[in-house]
């Protein structure tokens, strides 16, 4: 545990309390059901305004790196709308009071991304509860590992791609016409585009899809004032890991790969989404910011 992210301290050794275990669950999976609970800042992000009036829009922001991001955008001083699974309820709960405990407003929004029309949706939904979007983080991930290109169905290989790419592109598109100069867009990639694993193929290429749509457009955006960068995560411990995304029993030593010789957490995501959605990062434009422990990147 640390006091803050801005404590001073050995990154090897944060979070050694913090010890995943060999869990499966079903479907989308629970950070409330997590044996070894993931850390989202909840008690060490500290905000100083960087965000003050900003509307955010976060998706898979009840648990993982999207929730991470919604407690810090919040303290740092944005309104923030999270969209989640129904049947993450329970945790999605529980960011909306810390949300709403760091003095912000938050909606909530239930349902499937995989929906052009709920992608729509919820769009409006957040424009009209917050009074407006400026920062939009396509974040939600489905990851299903499969040890051989046989056993990707057809089902789960549009699936991972609904969910990926294709609400990336749904989501975007219907927020644009809400966003004035000034605006970020933030997508979530990962390691995997650059070092793709042999048992997430169908995962692994959606990331690169994710970046190269989004090099392209910030290319077309960058001229009307706004902004759309990347975040490509490594390993970080989230309820995804534990529903089918790794093998239940690599667990343990996933996070080992990198030369830190551990999984990330959360909370080590946040400042991140928070530096390139604030005017500190003016200047950045179709980047991608690599947070994954050190493994080496193109």
């Amino acid at each position: 545990m640390t006091d803050d992210q801005y404590t001073f301290q050995d990154p090897s050794k944060m979070f050694a309390d913090i010890t995943p275990s060999a869990q499966y669950q079903e479907g989308a999976g629970l950070d409330a059901d997590l044996d070894d609970r993931a850390d989202h800042g909840e008690k060490t992000y500290r905000g100083s305004g960087r965000l003050a009036g900003r509307k955010a829009l976060v998706t898979g922001g009840d648990s993982g790196i999207g929730a991470a991001v919604a407690i810090a955008y919040a303290r740092e001083g944005a309104d923030v709308a999270i969209a989640f699974l129904p049947e993450e309820e329970e945790d999605a709960a529980r960011i909306i009071a810390l949300i709403e405990e760091a003095g912000q407003k938050a909606v909530a929004l239930p349902g499937d991304i995989t929906s052009a029309e709920f992608c729509r949706a919820l769009v409006e939904k957040a424009v009209s509860d917050l009074g407006g979007l400026d920062i939009v983080v396509n974040n939600a991930g489905k990851q299903q590992f499969r040890e051989t290109l046989a056993e990707i169905s057809d089902e789960q290989f549009d699936e991972t791609f609904k969910t990926n790419v294709y609400s990336m592109f749904w989501i975007t598109k219907a927020a644009l016409p809400h966003l004035a100069a000034g605006s970020t867009i933030i997508n979530t990639s990962s390691i995997q585009a650059y070092a793709p694993s042999e048992t997430l193929v169908d995962y692994a290429t959606t990331k690169a899809a994710i970046n190269t749509f989004s090099k392209a457009l910030s290319q077309q955006l960058a001229p009307k004032g706004i902004r759309v960068n990347v975040v490509a995560p490594g390993p970080i411990w989230t309820p995804l890991q534990t529903a089918g995304g790794q093998p239940t029993e690599a667990l343990p030593t996933v996070g080992g790969e990198t030369p830190l010789g551990r999984w990330g957490q959360p909370a080590e995501l946040a400042p991140a989404y928070v530096f390139l959605a604030s005017p500190e990062s003016s200047y950045v434009i179709g980047e991608t910011l690599h947070v994954n422990g050190g493994m080496p990147t193109p």
